[in-house]
């Protein structure tokens, strides 16, 4: 399983294995984390791995999910910092499974206000993750996401890659499964929108859950032998739809 394969199949896991994972695999995560692509380069990050398989060492402040391990993220607070952790994290969470491990996002974490900096950095988001109770795949069919004929405004037919990059991003996950994003797409550019939240949808997490969604659109790129940019255009950002604001465009490069 590779990484883009891994999209369709990921799902979040709250049921772990209080096991001892191989020190081999943990720093094969570390190494991953070293090389991963982010979408602002200028943004520092950092991570650290806590090992709680002896149920005692979660982190400080911690509620919510027992897990054998889990991997902290902080960075650097700078203009869209959480959409660059996201894209980040989503690719971490991907590796983690294929290598056999089961993750997930937990945002609602509560930090005591000593543990909420690294330095100049800030606490993001923390991930547990080890091997799961039950099955560690889900079908891509088996995914609660919108269809895409409610995500997607097409003004002609896409192009095959075009349609397998709207896929793996509809299957991006988001904080309560919001999927914030709209799309609209005109000849090879898809230009994605985020939905405008009322007040029951204060929307923290959409710039940490479009950097999950860009991940995806990155890896499937890769994979496909795309070449694409992910870039904000000027003129597109003057235009409303539909209730939502424009956040990036992807343009993939065609002969």
């Amino acid at each position: 399983m590779n990484l883009y394969e891994a999209i369709s199949l990921r799902k979040s896991h709250r049921s772990f294995l209080m096991e001892e994972i191989e020190p081999e695999t943990l720093a094969e995560i570390g190494a991953f984390y070293e090389e991963v692509p982010s979408l602002f380069p200028g943004i520092r990050t950092e991570i650290g791995i806590t090992d709680n398989t002896d149920g005692r060492h979660a982190p400080k402040g911690f509620f919510g999910v027992k897990a054998p391990y889990y991997l902290t993220m902080y960075s650097e607070k700078k203009d869209r910092y959480m959409m660059n952790a996201g894209c980040i994290c989503e690719q971490l969470s991907l590796f983690m499974l294929t290598l056999g491990l089961g993750s997930c996002f937990l945002g609602s974490v509560s930090y005591k206000k000593d543990a909420r900096t690294r330095g100049d950095m800030e606490f993001v988001i923390v991930m547990a993750f080890g091997r799961v109770n039950g099955s560690l795949v889900r079908r891509a069919a088996d995914a609660r996401r919108l269809s895409m004929q409610e995500l997607c405004v097409t003004l002609e037919e896409p192009r095959r890659w075009t349609q397998d990059i709207l896929e793996v991003a509809r299957l991006a996950p988001s904080a309560m499964n919001a999927q914030p994003w709209r799309f609209v797409v005109t000849g090879s550019r898809i230009h994605f929108f985020s939905k405008k939240k009322d007040f029951t949808h204060p929307g923290k997490w959409d710039e940490f859950d479009f950097g999950c969604l860009f991940a995806h659109v990155l890896i499937a790129a890769d994979e496909l032998w795309l070449d694409v940019d992910l870039i904000r255009l000027e003129n597109i950002s003057q235009k409303n739809f539909k209730m939502s604001q424009y956040v990036l465009s992807a343009i993939i490069k065609v002969e």
